[in-house]
Formats: structure tokens, C-alpha cells, sequence
């Protein structure tokens, strides 16, 4: 190959490789969604074992003089390794392991004893000397490494522990308590008294063992301690023993800070022994003693001795101590919860059938009704004042001091803030109290001072009630009086005052009574004193009175309700058919073109019906061919339904009522509107036409409230149904 071709070669082929390296190119150099770590990697070859390292080659010695070479190298190395790390104790724990292995114990005890002087506290060290030193049944030796490492660190448990099971595996009883006495002077923690007792256990010495618990409970005194060394004594047979334990346990912690377990186990003791009044004792001792926030697992403990052992009224006790736990526990987190406050005085009054406590009831009630609420205002005060009413009913009828159940009704009165408001129930109790002691002139003094203060409906009825019972009617009049002159609109108290009368048989005094009463300016029920009027008239037998009374009546509203009762009374009590007749006449003449139709067509329907009443009834025929039937019914009003614009701009369809002889009036709307255009255009309202304005105020008077969008609406209405006449229309036949 001459130059030329070389020349040409290495020029395609570097032709070639731009080439490539040109395809080659990346793309897209966004970083991939998957990315590889140079640690997985690392991790996959590992567990591929894709670098597979050949282990060192076996090395056998044959001569004498290849082992101390193999020693002298391998000596140096270590001692090349402490030079460099003299504080890693793991080199010298391997130094000192090769000369063991070697069986240069000398040697090896030489390392040990240099890493010690390196680092002496260091517990593994020691340890690996003395295992070193047993193994080999140097046990002297051993011994000697344990004293100094006990001596030099006696707070390490686990070099006392060894000791001790080494003189124990030895044999060496002896040696091994010796070991614990010298372990239990530095008052080690629990489980060290714990191994030493049953290394006593192990070889029966329940003496050494009790000594040892004596010692024991004094260095870590601690209730289950105690209850450990009562059940030691209990399993082994010593009762007398394991109460004593209990009850030198007890009086450690005293009656100022007892523990609940403690007196849990200690009582359970006394039931396995059979001793429940025992049991009872210190179960009561714990209630009695323990705070409010550790009982629960003493009741709890307590009502299941109770049940098992107990009788009825000792499982209700327990059951109602419970309880009164749990109302404690509320009423502290929150002293205005007043119905925890009732449940909690209940308690004690059922609680008080048993044990007779009276003054525990007061100690409640006094702590009750010390919770006043926390503002002036009467629906803070509701349940409050029942815990008054409450304690002063208790004093009363369970206690019977008679003295102090009129202290509490004072000093209820004296909490309260009458001159924001008051509860007419105190004082009525109170009245009431009296006049069981016999006192009607404290109950009158005390009604009138309530009165006088903070007067009431209420107090003014029970007042009145009061001296009714008493019959007083003098007095009742004077309060009747007085109670008007404070409510004058109150149509009950009206009525009540007259009823009063007609029930003492002063029929004019009544009546007149009825007639003040419907000549107030203002009632709060009208309606029902003109009723309760017009009936007694009835029950007098008064006819033309109450006839009188129903023309008054309708001078003063045009109710339906009204014509209705009137023509009732008229049937029933007046001068029948053609009477009542009358009355729906005059009654459908004075509703035509009202402002609401609905009344008119219920005295229709009424009416009707009394004319087909009238007619008979029974026979349907008779019925539809009377002519007075014929009539009424020709006066009874179509359904039409229309459109109207709501407020929001929409339509709403509704039902309107059309009258027979409404229809048949001109639409009188209309031309007062015209007239009233025609006015405007005249000038600043000019009279033209007297009778024009006469028509015109007849329109607006009757109904003021249509407007010209009505009529509007009325012409798109889709039914085609004819105009309503307008509510000012006169009917000719009306006079």
C-alpha cells in the first residue's frame, strides 16, 4: 500500500466516524423518569457477584521455625495496629485473643493487662479477661480480675452478676453470698435484691430471703415491693407475717398519702383469707383517705367484693359512693351545671334513707345554691331557683324545721334581683308555707310586699286564688280591682272577674263588668270577650241583650265569623228561620264587593247549607227544588285563574272568585281613572264635574290599592273570562 492510499483510508475513515458520531446524536436530552444511581449499580454487582474476590490462600505450617515466623509476623502486626490506635480496644481484644489461641496465656494476660492501663473502664474489657481466665479454670485468677473490677467499678451490674454465678457454678455458696452482701451495701436497683432473693430461694433459705426482702423494702420502698414481700410471706405459708407486711406498708405511707394498689392487694389478701369485714375496712379506710382522682380502682375493686360477698344495701352503698364520685368529678370541672347539682341531691336524699345523714343533705344543698349564675338575666336563673324550691321543700317535709324552711324561702327572696326580675312561684310557696303553719296574715303581708315590689300576672291570680279558697270574695273583688288597674287590656282577667260575679249570682254587677270591659281603647283578645259577653247574656236568657250586642258588635268589624254566630243565635234563640234568613241577607248585601271574596263565599256556603237544612235534608229533590236553594246557590261564584306579575318580573297564575251580580256592575275603575286623566289635562285639578268627583272618590274610597297594571293584566289573560268590576262599584239593589 503506497502513501496515497494510506492517505485515502484515513481519510474515510475519519468520514466514517463524524458519521456516526453524527447518528449517535441525542435527541432528546431530557432527563429520563427512571434514573440509575452509581449506589445501584454498586448494589446490583454486589448481589450479581459480578467482582468475585478469591479468597487468601491456606497457609500450612510444618516446622518449628515457620510458626515463630507466622508468631513474629503476626505480633508485629498487631503491635503495629496498637501503635497507630492505642485507644481501640477492639485491637487489643484481638491481640490478646491470638496469644490465647496460641496458648501463651502469659502473654496474652501481658495485653490484657496493657489495655487496661489504656482504659480501665471499659466494662467488655474486664469481662473478656475474666472469661478468658474461666475458660482456662485459672479461677483464682479470675477471682482476682472480678475484686479489682468490682472494686474499681462497682456500679456495673453485670461484673456482679458474673461473679456471683461463677462462685455459684463453683459451688462456692459461700463465696457467692458473700459476693451479693458485698453487691447489696452499694443498694443496687431492684433486680439486683430480686437475684440475690432467689439465689436464697434456690437453696431454701426463707429466712436469709425474708432478711433480705426487710432490707430490701427499706432501700426501695415502693408499693409493689411491698406487696412482693407480703406474697412471698403469703406463699410460703406465713399469713400472720404477710398482714403484718401489709400493714407495716400501710402505716409507711400513712393516712396523709396511701396508695391504691396497695390497699387493693392488701384487701384482696383478707378475702383469699376469708376476712371480708377486713376487706370492708380497708376498702372504706381507702375511700376515705385517697383523693377524688385515685378511687375509681377501689370503687371498682370494692363492688366486686361487694357482689361476691355482700348483701343488698352493701352493694347499694358501694353503688351510690360510685355515683357520687362521678357528680364530684362534674361539679368541679364545672360548679353551674345545675342538673348535675339535682342528680347529686337526689342521690343524697335516696342515700339518706339508710343512713339518715341529714346535715350531708344540707352540706349539698348549701353548696348548690351557693353557685349563683354568673348574670342578671332570668333564662340564667330557671334551674338556679328550683335548687330554693328544692332545699326548702326538703327542710319542710324531710327534715321538719319549720324554722329554717322559712329561712331559706327569706333568703331565696333576698338572693333574688326583683328589680330586674323576679319568680312568681317563690313567693307563692312561700304564701303557701304559711298558710299550712297557719299564718294567713304572714301569707297576705307576704303576697302584698310581692305585689307592691314586683307585681305580676301570676302572683295577682295565685293571690286571688288564694282568698277564693279562703272565702275572702271581698278581698278577691279588691284584688281584681287592682289587678285591672295594672293590666286593663288583659281580656282573661275581664272575663275571670265577671265569671267570679255570675258565679256569686250578681248578674248586674257582671254585666257590668262585660261592659267596661268592651269599652277599653285597647285588648289584647277582643274577639274572645265579646264571645265570652255574648254568651253570658245567652246563658242569662237575655235574648234581646245579646241581640243588641251582635248590632254593636258589627258596627265595629264586618267579620264573617261574626254574621255566622249571629245567625246561629238567631235560629237557635231568636225568632228561627226567617230571622237567621235575615241576618245571611244582610250579611251577603254588606260583604258584596268586598276586599276579600274568600268570606263572602264562606257565608255563602253556610248559607246554602242552612237553606238546604231548611228544605230537608233527606230528600235530595225537595232539596234542588226549593226556590230559596235555587237562590242562594244562583249567588255562588265562579273559578276563574289569571296571571299576574310577581315581583321579581315573572308571572304566577292564581284563582280569582266572580260573583253573579258583581259582574253585572259598569267598570266603574275605569272611567274614574279617565276622569281623573281628564282633570290633569284641565289644569292643577280643577273641579269640573261634581258628579264626576263623587264617582270618583265612591272608586278610590272602595279600593285604593288597584292599579292600572291589573287591568293590563287582566287583558292578557288567556282564559278570556270578563273584566272584574271594580271593588268601588255600587250595587243598585244595597241601600
Amino acid at each position: 500500500m503506497d502513501f496515497d492510499d494510506t492517505e485515502e483510508l484515513g481519510s474515510g475513515a475519519r468520514g466514517r466516524q463524524a458519521k456516526l458520531a453524527k447518528s449517535m446524536k441525542a435527541k432528546n436530552k431530557m432527563a429520563n423518569q427512571v434514573q440509575i444511581t452509581a449506589e445501584q449499580l454498586l448494589r446490583e454487582a454486589k448481589e450479581r457477584e459480578l467482582e468475585v474476590q478469591a479468597a487468601p490462600p491456606k497457609q500450612k505450617i510444618s516446622s518449628m521455625a515457620e510458626l515463630r515466623d507466622f508468631q513474629l509476623r503476626k505480633r508485629k502486626e498487631y503491635e503495629d495496629n496498637i501503635r497507630k490506635n492505642r485507644t481501640s480496644l477492639h485491637n487489643w481484644i484481638k491481640y490478646a485473643a491470638f496469644e490465647e489461641d496460641q496458648g501463651e496465656l502469659f502473654k496474652a494476660r501481658s495485653v490484657y493487662e496493657r489495655a487496661l492501663d489504656v482504659d480501665y473502664r471499659s466494662p467488655s474489657l474486664w469481662i473478656k479477661y475474666a472469661e478468658m481466665e474461666m475458660k482456662h479454670k485459672q479461677v483464682n485468677h479470675a477471682r482476682n480480675i472480678f475484686d479489682r473490677a468490682v472494686s474499681i467499678l462497682p456500679r456495673v451490674n453485670q461484673f456482679w452478676y458474673k461473679y456471683a454465678y461463677m462462685e455459684e457454678m463453683l459451688g462456692n455458696v459461700a463465696g457467692a453470698r458473700q459476693v451479693f452482701e458485698r453487691f447489696m451495701e452499694w443498694e443496687p436497683d431492684e433486680q439486683a435484691w430480686h437475684s440475690y432473693i432467689n439465689f436464697e430461694l434456690r437453696y431454701k433459705e426463707l429466712d436469709r430471703a425474708r432478711y433480705i426482702y426487710e432490707r430490701f423494702v427499706l432501700v426501695h420502698p415502693e408499693p409493689k415491693n411491698w406487696i412482693k414481700y407480703a406474697k412471698f410471706e403469703e406463699r410460703n405459708g406465713y399469713l400472720a407475717s404477710a398482714r403484718q407486711v401489709f400493714e407495716r406498708g400501710v402505716e409507711f405511707y400513712g393516712n396523709e398519702n396511701p396508695d391504691a394498689r396497695l390497699l387493693i392487694e392488701f384487701a384482696r389478701f383478707e378475702e383469699r383469707q376469708k376476712e371480708h369485714e377486713r376487706a370492708r375496712f380497708i376498702y372504706r379506710f381507702a375511700l376515705d383517705n385517697l383523693p377524688k382522682s385515685e378511687q375509681a380502682d377501689i370503687y371498682k375493686a370494692y363492688t366486686v367484693h361487694e357482689k361476691k360477698y355482700g348483701d343488698r344495701g352493701a352493694i347499694e352503698s358501694v353503688v351510690i359512693s360510685k355515683r357520687r364520685i362521678k357528680y364530684e368529678a362534674e361539679l368541679e370541672d364545672n360548679p353551674l351545671n345545675y342538673d348535675a347539682w339535682f342528680d347529686y341531691i337526689r342521690l343524697a336524699e335516696e342515700e339518706l334513707a339508710s343512713t339518715g345523714q341529714v346535715d350531708d343533705v344540707r352540706r349539698i344543698y348549701e353548696r348548690a345554691i351557693a353557685c349563683l349564675p354568673p348574670l342578671e338575666e332570668k333564662q340564667h336563673w330557671r334551674r338556679y331557683i328550683y335548687l330554693w324550691i328544692y332545699y326548702a321543700l326538703f327542710e319542710e317535709l324531710v327534715a321538719g324545721d319549720i324554722p329554717r324552711t322559712r329561712e331559706v324561702y327569706q333568703t331565696c327572696l333576698t338572693v333574688l334581683p326583683h328589680k330586674k326580675f323576679t319568680f312568681a312561684k317563690i313567693w307563692l310557696l312561700f304564701a303557701k308555707f304559711e298558710i299550712r303553719q297557719r299564718d294567713v296574715t304572714a301569707a297576705r303581708r307576704l303576697l302584698g310586699q310581692a305585689l307592691g315590689r314586683c307585681p305580676k300576672e301570676r302572683l295577682f291570680r295565685g293571690y286571688i286564688e288564694l282568698e277564693i279558697q279562703l272565702r275572702e270574695f271581698d278581698r278577691c273583688r279588691r284584688l281584681y280591682e287592682k289587678f285591672l288597674e295594672f293590666s286593663p287590656e288583659n281580656c282573661q282577667t275581664w272575663m275571670r272577674f265577671a265569671e267570679f260575679e255570675t258565679v256569686l249570682g250578681d248578674l248586674d254587677r257582671a254585666r257590668a263588668i262585660y261592659r267596661l270591659a268592651v269599652g277599653q281603647p285597647r285588648l289584647d283578645l277582643p274577639e274572645l270577650l265579646w264571645k265570652g259577653f255574648i254568651d253570658f247574656e245567652i246563658e242569662a236568657e237575655e235574648f234581646a241583650k245579646a241581640r243588641s250586642l251582635y248590632r254593636e258588635l258589627l258596627e265595629r268589624t264586618q267579620h264573617v265569623k261574626v254574621w255566622l254566630s249571629f245567625a246561629s243565635f238567631e235560629e237557635a234563640h231568636g225568632d228561627g228561620a226567617d230571622a237567621a234568613r235575615q241576618i245571611y241577607s244582610e250579611a251577603d248585601a254588606a260583604m258584596r264587593f268586598g276586599r276579600d271574596p274568600q268570606q263572602r263565599l264562606t257565608l255563602l256556603e253556610a248559607w246554602l247549607e242552612f237553606e238546604k237544612r231548611q228544605a230537608g235534608g233527606d230528600d235530595p229533590d225537595a232539596v234542588d227544588r226549593d226556590p230559596r236553594v235555587r237562590r242562594v246557590a244562583g249567588l255562588m261564584p265562579e273559578r276563574a285563574t289569571r296571571r299576574r306579575r310577581t315581583d321579581d318580573g315573572g308571572w304566577e297564575e292564581f284563582e280569582e272568585l266572580l260573583f253573579p251580580d258583581e259582574q253585572q256592575q259598569p267598570n266603574l275603575r275605569l272611567l274614574s281613572l279617565a276622569r281623573r286623566w281628564r282633570r290633569r289635562q284641565q289644569g292643577d285639578g280643577v273641579d269640573l264635574d261634581d258628579d264626576d268627583d263623587d264617582d270618583d272618590e265612591q272608586a278610590e274610597g272602595e279600593d285604593a290599592d288597584d292599579d292600572v297594571e291589573e287591568d293590563s293584566d287582566d287583558e292578557e289573560d288567556d282564559t278570556q273570562s270578563p273584566p272584574r268590576p271594580a271593588a268601588g262599584g255600587v250595587d243598585a239593589d244595597s241601600p
